[in-house]
């Protein structure tokens, strides 16, 4: 074991200061990076949202993979320090290289044709952008993969055996420090990507978004390094993970060999392993294998968990981001789990547990987690509940054999319009109030009139089933049949704007980055997506008069729909607005209990797994039984992404209902395989075989252990 003189403050060795600050820059630098994502890829790379969150899943799935691979080089190879300073310069490369790919005039060598791309956030070239992305991405989660079982690991080697309740104490403050970490990154980052920056052309600033955690992560490296010289080395002893596998495989093979029953049964199926391998390592597997045994259900956990950043996103995204004076968007509800996290690790860790010890109860870590996963399943019953309120507000659109229509007048005489045993009569630039649904087969025919004209006009258009249309009126013969491309509502809370034009002229409408070009007299531009908040919109149009206002407000909640109608009044063009759907009336905040759930099953799941992993794991294979750990999380994401890609659930609601379920099936699950575990201290069982082997050698001094079944550990 190599060390150095061991300094301490507050009763802690000051190495872990250095520890805790390389996790919460390490942890800033992962999560800023990670909550661009999906925007980077919707938005730059032009992907849709099944394909970007297919590759955002599979990204976190491998950061949680590579774990098993840095438990490896630390424990068999280069030791947990080396691996730590080893693949965080691989993971600060793989973020300088993402932020790099993210430069526009990267693959724009031609400046001439800078002027054609200067509207449009996507590069000229994709395909090198989506290349160096992926090198980048590849090479974070080899880094962050790599190093996550060794930073935690090598924090809890700094600490003597006799500092247990210290050692777990920082355990929960390392969590701290990731949640910290986690909280301000995601908070920063979005605000540094709706920037606007570029050389040649102006874009959101992913350059820059993505370059500050590429700097907060050489920061990191730079602090771990630093504290070297403080640091409790724990040297490599051997490929730990090929003795552990052989040992296994000899075990198996072996008791195959003697499965007649004239063999005596053995205690434990290891034994079957004792012809060959020495009791210690034999020993040390089956501490292994009856920890990872209770792994098997973790991952469960995980699949709930990280639908924060999917599901509940979504579910947020039909919501109303009002709360009091502060707007939230949908995608930074996510750090309400982390603002609870740095309020709920200290509390939970200075009053719960001493006031469940002082009430006699023994919290063992195992109950612990169990709890974490029914308060996690819990969360999901309340996201359901959560649901069903929306559901009921959300706007009805036609189903496969229905068409709905809605009227504008958009005339200066009042229009009545004639459908199948109903009949609406609309003022001058006056609309329905909503969208009206018919049977295919039973919308036999539409008649226009007016109150100015006898002259009564059938609407000859086919309805395409399935969609909503919207009737365009300015006289008995004169009309246009709109399909609106709007079924369901506005996706990431944005809100849907599109013109008609009812001048004589056309014209173009500016708002923000957005252009609704030569929007025709009598017709209606598309849909164009904006977030909520106050937009100016500007009309260009040479036949509008320099005396007359060409630029107007609107004020925009979440997830709405309009239609503005521009008609001419005293010589100037006139803005009318009409509601095509509804913004989203039930608040955000309503997802804090369930947030808050979540949080507080991680707090006692997750916190506790870090610390149970390391002190039930042998010395030489804590980093492999972290690793173990982490691996849940990647299979965790795996379930999801199977169960989105198979699930068929016509409402969402039921699918929170059955995870919450699958999760509480698990949790019993748990608990029973909980009830029979047994806990142990490596270190003293360790230590036994130390004095047994001492007791021989003693005994025997000319005695040499066989190099095969020597625990070279």
């Amino acid at each position: 074991m190599g060390m150095s003189q061991t300094r301490s403050c507050f009763g802690y060795p000051l190495s872990i200061f250095f520890i805790v600050v390389n996790e919460f820059c390490e942890r800033f630098s992962y999560y800023g990076m990670r909550a661009l994502l999906i925007l980077y890829f919707t938005q730059f790379f032009k992907w849709d949202d099944n394909l970007s969150t297919a590759v955002y899943h599979t990204f976190i799935a491998l950061c949680y993979l590579t774990p098993i691979l840095g438990a490896l080089i630390a424990d068999s190879w280069l030791g947990k320090f080396k691996t730590i300073v080893s693949l965080s310069i691989v993971y600060t490369i793989g973020q300088a290289i993402t932020a790099v790919s993210s430069i526009k005039e990267l693959s724009e060598v031609n400046h001439n044709e800078l002027s054609d791309s200067n509207n449009s956030e996507t590069p000229n070239n994709v395909a090198v952008h989506v290349a160096l992305c992926m090198i980048g991405l590849t090479l974070i989660a080899l880094g962050t993969g790599g190093i996550k079982p060794c930073v935690s690991a090598f924090g809890g080697d700094q600490f003597e055996e006799n500092q247990e309740a210290k050692r777990n104490r920082f355990f929960s403050i390392f969590y701290l420090a990731i949640n910290a970490g986690s909280l301000l990154s995601t908070v920063i980052t979005p605000i540094l990507r709706v920037q606007e920056c570029g050389i040649h052309s102006k874009q959101a600033c992913y350059p820059l978004a993505f370059g500050v955690p590429a700097i907060l992560m050489a920061v990191a490296l730079i602090v771990f390094v630093i504290g070297s010289g403080m640091y409790k080395k724990v040297q490599p002893q051997g490929n730990v993970m090929a003795k552990v596998v052989k040992c296994i495989g000899f075990a198996i093979k072996n008791r195959f060999r003697h499965r007649s029953k004239e063999f005596p049964k053995r205690e434990h199926w290891l034994d079957w392993a004792k012809e060959k391998y020495d009791e210690r390592l034999i020993s040390q597997i089956k501490m292994v294998t009856r920890v990872m045994f209770l792994y098997i259900p973790l991952p469960m956990f995980w699949a709930l968990f990280d639908q924060q950043g999917s599901r509940w996103t979504l579910q947020a995204t039909t919501m109303n981001g009002k709360i009091g004076v502060i707007e939230i968007q949908p995608d930074q509800m996510q750090t309400v789990n982390a603002i609870l996290i740095v309020i709920m690790v200290p509390i939970v860790d200075a009053v719960v547990y001493p006031l469940i010890a002082k009430c006699g109860f023994n919290f063992t870590s195992l109950k612990k987690m169990t709890v974490g996963m029914f308060l996690a399943s819990m969360a999901f019953v309340v996201a359901a509940i959560v649901q069903v309120e929306i559901d009921k507000t959300l706007p009805v659109f036609p189903k496969g054999n229905e068409v709905q229509i809605k009227v504008l007048n958009i005339g200066n005489d009042s229009m009545h319009i004639s459908f199948p045993e109903k009949m609406v009569t609309l003022d001058q630039i006056s609309g329905t109030d909503e969208f009206f649904t018919f049977d295919v087969d039973k919308l036999t025919s539409i008649n226009i009139s007016s109150t100015e004209s006898p002259l009564v006009s059938p609407v000859m258009h086919k309805f395409e089933q399935g969609h909503r249309h919207t009737l365009l009126v300015w006289a008995p013969n004169n009309y246009r049949v709109v399909k609106d491309d709007l079924n369901q509502k506005p996706k990431k809370g944005q809100n849907g704007i599109r013109f008609v034009n009812a001048l004589y002229e056309s014209f173009n409408v500016t708002v923000d980055d957005k252009i609704y070009a030569n929007v025709t007299n009598y017709n209606a531009s598309e849909y164009q997506f904006l977030p909520s908040g106050s937009k100016y919109f500007t009309l260009i149009s040479a036949e509008i008069p320099e005396k007359c206002n060409k630029s107007f407000e609107s004020d925009f909640g979440f997830g709405s729909a309009y239609t503005f109608v521009i008609s001419r009044k005293d010589d100037c063009p006139e803005p009318k607005m009409f509601e095509d759907i509804s913004p989203n009336t039930i608040n955000m905040a309503l997802q804090i209990p369930q947030y808050f759930l979540m949080t507080c099953g991680e707090v006692v799941f997750s916190v506790t797994g870090l610390e149970f992993s390391y002190s039930q794991a042998p010395s030489n294979m804590k980093s492999v039984l972290q690793a173990g750990w982490l691996l849940t999380v990647a299979v965790g994401n795996i379930i999801v992404l199977i169960v989105a890609g198979a699930g068929q659930f016509s409402e969402q609601w039921a699918e929170y209902i059955l995870f919450a379920a699958l999760l509480l099936v698990v949790c019993i699950i748990f608990a029973i395989m909980a009830r029979f575990y047994t806990y142990v201290n490596p270190a003293e069982i360790e230590a036994q075989f130390d004095d047994d082997e001492k007791k021989k050698n003693t005994e025997n001094p000319y005695c040499k252990l066989d190099p095969v079944s020597q625990t070279q550990m």
